[in-house]
């Protein structure tokens, strides 16, 4: 393929001409190239075609994206991404980019001869305006570039056929460029000089008057001084050389070949200097230590260089590193040197070099890129004073001096993500790339650091026989990742590239950093680490914490909390444990511990009013004031704390015992049944082995629990009657009565479950726990429910409700809510039913009761299939089912298939109805509660019934009805009558 720009946009298929009819196609093409192999966002091409977005510009934008799929060589060229849609040209393929690299290969070239013919080569690309015919905002900024890359090259081009000795030859050439450009100064002197080279100096002298009558005329100034110099010295008849030599500094360094990704910031970054502003174009990228700043700052610098003709000026500020921060002064003399000041001529003041620089910058474009800066003092003397300029600073500070004072735009730059770390390692490994899960694991060890990626690469290259697997073993050790990832090279190496980082902490902020990796949790936030770091005071830590960000040496995620990545967690803790004695790390923990003890028991009497003491305050502590601050604050910390209790020993043992305790009841309402069964085993090992009676008792009860939601009901049964035997006082056995009777429902042990229920009940009571004593009640409620007791049933719901409403418990009131909207439905007084559900809903959110609210959206369902509207019953179900599958619950998976099922039956669709309930099964059969597995086999049959199909209806009611005798569940009898009088069911309402 090749693509022209430099004039009317055409492409070409070998000699073929693509048809670009319609000036829509011609503006998404123009669009694209101006961006070429960069991604365009879809908001960019709708504003640029149809000057703004509506609903079906998206679909418009589709049907122009095919119709110029069908003109390229390849439609895979034109792809979309998360970013855009990008066009991919190779090289060679562009006018405007071959233009560019033969402007590139010209200004290399020490033969002035080759140097025009280049320069005349890359001229006749042109065929007009670039991009003609083509009027959009966002490609005239392209057009502007190109336009006075142009007029440059024509400049440069004749100066280089002066210095080949052409000068008669190109003296009318330069007669016609000057009438067609006569505010070019430049192109003037050229003329001037070609004139008086040729023996022709009067004509030169005219040519300069010329000059000074058309500069006055236009733009009411007087010629420059270079063209007034070279005035002078034709009228002396002085020897003259080429006018307009200047120097073009290019001290961009190398760019990485392998560079990949990053598409967010490299757009922000054009973005920057895209921006319709007066100031100068500043971007500031910061991000913590190893992420690529500097990589990134180069990519993008190079990639827009043929933006700024007159040259990059890059320095290393060192501002984190082994050595001294650069000083100002020096890097303003070394700029000065490259821009031609000979070194006698630099201002031995700095104030005076960088006025001295400004001056020299003025009206040009230049490029500085200001690497690795410690403050934005260090950066403000170096700031150009033309807007023409533009500034890339990289820090591992956020230098808010910058942003503020000087109007700089922010460019965080985060670890790469998982997707760019693949694509990173495998342009970094090519086919040693074998093993995609060793690839990912590769990944996780190196935290996603750009830089841990290509030192842990480097040693896989190393020892390529080994593979990555034997890397990765090596990396089993945190400690040793941190001695592992050393290159040999200071600025190469993980853990010296963080000790710069943290050389630039105060003491106090350093020893913050160290108390970080002491904390056993992802995240953190500032209670917890004043206690960890024994500091009374908060807003001393979120001070602290506030200069960690800013440092980029933590990582600010919701909720005002911290993290760490792995890396820099074992680096914080290899410092703490150089820097802290074994006894202060030891009460920092303790302290620790009894932080989270104590904030753990207050959210708790929330979820449990009275079944917890309450704590005594010993340390600062987030404020929790009601049901929902409790909730949320335990499901944020939840997995800190079970991290906890499973790694403590020792003289800290204990610790998984009492957190055993305080967690019991959040774990269940969460249905964090993994969770639970982890701590609740050890608590119970550690309990036994300690002789306490009561922690083995509450984890014994809490194993039973785990296993009834795992379908386990004999494990749980057996685990709660050892429980029960070590019950403590009234409450402690209220507790194990409600799940013993729980699991007695499941099982079909309904007297027995009538009694568990009902002694619970009245134990709470007795020990003055009502609240608590509502689960129980309304678990009798339901169960009353279930065999048809409606009047029972409502009294037992009813009061529990009121209770819970009149005290602003919120669990109880959500279990309530959620056991009268199936009695209401059963009554078929549906409306009131639909009331509850919502409510209940409502309710189980905010208490986090995340089964419950599972349940209920199933619940919701079938409510609305029975007011008969359908799509919201189908909505409600599919939530319930996407729930189910995120707890891992097979119980409310195959409960809601078997509503989706009953609901397609209702809207007479057999065929869907017939597959989910066949789904149905298959889940009740691996893993579901019995009475799960009958409603499914009844679900079943009633719709092989509805068919006609008695035969295979009778086989699975059978099978249920079986299912329900041993679990005494009325439902056996209802399905034995329709059995024996060979009664066909009806559709479910």
């Amino acid at each position: 393929m090749r693509f022209e720009v430099l004039g009317p946009v055409r492409m070409f298929d070998g000699d073929r001409a693509a048809l670009l009819t319609g000036a829509l196609r011609r503006s998404l093409l123009a669009v694209l190239l101006a961006h070429a192999n960069e991604p365009v966002p879809v908001t960019v091409l709708l504003e640029a075609l149809w000057g703004a977005s509506d609903e079906h510009g998206a679909s418009r934008l589709q049907v122009h994206v095919h119709r110029l799929r069908r003109e390229l060589d390849d439609p895979d060229r034109l792809t979309y991404g998360p970013a855009g849609y990008c066009l991919r040209v190779e090289k060679g393929e562009l006018d405007a980019a071959v233009f560019a690299a033969l402007l590139d290969e010209a200004a290399g070239e020490p033969d002035p001869a080759c140097a025009a013919g280049l320069l005349r080569r890359a001229l006749g690309l042109w065929r007009g305006r670039p991009y003609q015919e083509v009027d959009l905002p966002d490609v005239d900024a392209v057009v502007e570039r190109l336009t006075e890359q142009r007029s440059l090259a024509v400049e440069e081009c004749y100066a280089a056929e002066l210095r080949a000795g052409r000068h008669e030859s190109v003296a009318g050439e330069l007669l016609d460029a000057v009438h067609r450009n006569p505010l070019r100064e430049r192109l003037h002197g050229l003329l001037m000089l070609a004139l008086y080279r040729s023996g022709r100096q009067a004509e030169a002298l005219s040519a300069y008057q010329h000059a000074c009558e058309v500069l006055n005329d236009e733009l009411g100034l007087d010629p420059g001084p270079e063209l007034r110099a070279l005035h002078g010295q034709i009228r002396a008849g002085e020897a003259v050389e080429v006018m307009g030599t200047t120097h073009v500094p290019a001290q961009l360094p190398h760019s990485a070949p392998d560079f990949v990704g990053r598409e967010l910031p490299l757009s922000e970054l054009d973005e920057t200097l895209d921006a319709k502003t007066r100031t100068i174009p500043i971007a500031v990228i910061v991000g913590t230590a190893g992420t690529g700043k500097t990589s990134l700052a180069l990519r993008w610098a190079h990639r827009v260089k043929t933006r700024f003709p007159d040259g990059q000026l890059y320095t290393d500020l060192r501002g984190f590193g082994t050595g001294t921060p650069a000083e100002p002064g020096d890097v303003l003399a070394g700029w000065l040197r490259a821009l031609g000041v000979d070194g006698k001529d630099v201002p031995l003041d700095p104030a005076e070099r960088g006025a001295r620089l400004r001056s020299l910058l003025d009206g040009k474009r230049v490029l500085l890129v200001l690497d690795n800066a410690a403050s934005a003092e260090q950066v403000r003397p170096l700031l150009p004073g033309n807007s023409d300029c533009a500034v890339v600073v990289t820090s591992r500070h956020q230098l808010d001096g910058l942003l503020v004072g000087h109007g700089a735009n922010l460019v965080e730059l985060d670890r790469m993500t998982a997707d760019e770390a693949r694509l990173l390692l495998k342009e970094l490994l090519g086919d040693l790339v074998t093993d995609e899960g060793a690839v990912d694991e590769l990944i996780e060890c190196c935290a996603r650091l750009p830089l841990a990626l290509r030192i842990a690469a480097e040693r896989v290259r190393r020892h390529r026989n080994r593979g990555i697997s034997q890397t990765i073993a090596e990396f089993g050790c945190a400690q040793a990742r941190l001695d592992l990832l050393d290159s040999g090279d200071p600025q190469a190496s993980v853990r010296t590239i963080f000790a710069a980082s943290y050389r630039n902490l105060s003491v106090a902020e350093a020893k913050l950093f160290r108390m970080l990796g002491l904390h056993p949790g992802e995240e953190m936030d500032a209670y917890s680490l004043a206690a960890l770091a024994g500091e009374d005071d908060v807003r001393v830590i979120r001070r602290g914490l506030a200069e960690l960000v800013r440092a980029h040496l933590v990582e600010e995620v919701a909720g005002k909390r911290v993290r760490l990545h792995d890396l820099l967690e074992t680096y914080a803790a290899e410092l703490s444990s150089i820097t802290e004695n074994a006894a202060e790390r030891r009460e920092a923990l303790r302290r620790l511990y009894d932080y989270y003890l104590q904030v753990a028991t207050t959210a708790s009497g929330f979820l449990a009013p009275g079944s917890l003491p309450a704590p005594e305050p010993a340390f600062p502590a987030p404020p929790i004031r009601d049901h929902e601050d409790a909730a949320r604050w335990l499901d944020a910390k939840r997995d800190t704390m079970v991290r906890i209790a499973e790694m403590v020993d020792g003289e800290f043992e204990h610790y998984a015992v009492d957190f055993a305790v305080v967690l019991d009841v959040a774990l269940d309402f969460g249905w964090h049944v993994d969770a639970a069964q982890r701590l609740h085993g050890k608590a119970l090992e550690i309990a036994a082995r300690r002789g306490d009676r009561v922690g083995e008792g509450i984890a014994l009860r809490g194993l039973g629990v785990a296993h009834c939601r795992r379908n386990d009901f004999a494990a749980a049964r057996d685990l709660l009657e050892r429980a029960l035997r070590k019950a403590d006082g009234p409450a402690g056995t209220a507790a194990v009565l409600q799940s013993l009777g729980e699991v007695c429902v499941f099982t079909g042990h309904t007297e027995l479950a009538l009694d568990h229920l009902r002694r619970s009940t009245r134990l709470y009571q007795q020990a003055g726990l009502r609240l608590l004593g509502l689960r129980p009640m309304i678990c009798l409620g339901r169960l009353h429910r279930r065999w048809g007791r409606h009047e029972e049933s409502l009294e037992c719901l009813r009061e529990a409700s009121r209770v819970a409403a009149a005290h602003g418990y919120r669990p109880a009131e959500a279990d309530a809510s959620y056991a009268l909207a199936g009695l209401y439905r059963d009554l078929n007084r549906f409306a009131e039913a639909a009331e509850h559900a919502e409510r209940a809903l409502v309710l189980a959110r905010r208490s986090k009761f995340r089964f419950l609210e599972g349940m209920t959206l199933h619940r919701l369902g079938t409510i609305r299939r029975c007011l008969g509207d359908h799509p919201q019953a189908l909505e409600s179900h599919r939530a319930a089912l996407v729930f189910a599958r995120q707890m891992r619950s097979p119980n409310l998976e195959a409960i809601a298939l078997t509503a989706l099922a009953e609901t397609h039956a209702a809207m007479g669709d057999e065929s869907e109805a017939t597959r989910c309930h066949l789904h149905a099964l298959g889940v009740a059969n691996s893993g579901c509660s019995n009475y799960v597995r009958a409603r499914a086999h009844t679900g079943l049959g009633d719709l092989h019934a509805a068919a006609g199909k008695r035969e295979s209806a009778t086989r699975h009611w059978e099978t249920a009805v079986r299912i329900y005798e041993e679990l005494d569940a009325p439902e056996a009898g209802e399905l034995r009558r329709r059995l024996n009088a060979d009664i066909s069911p009806s559709v479910p309402c």
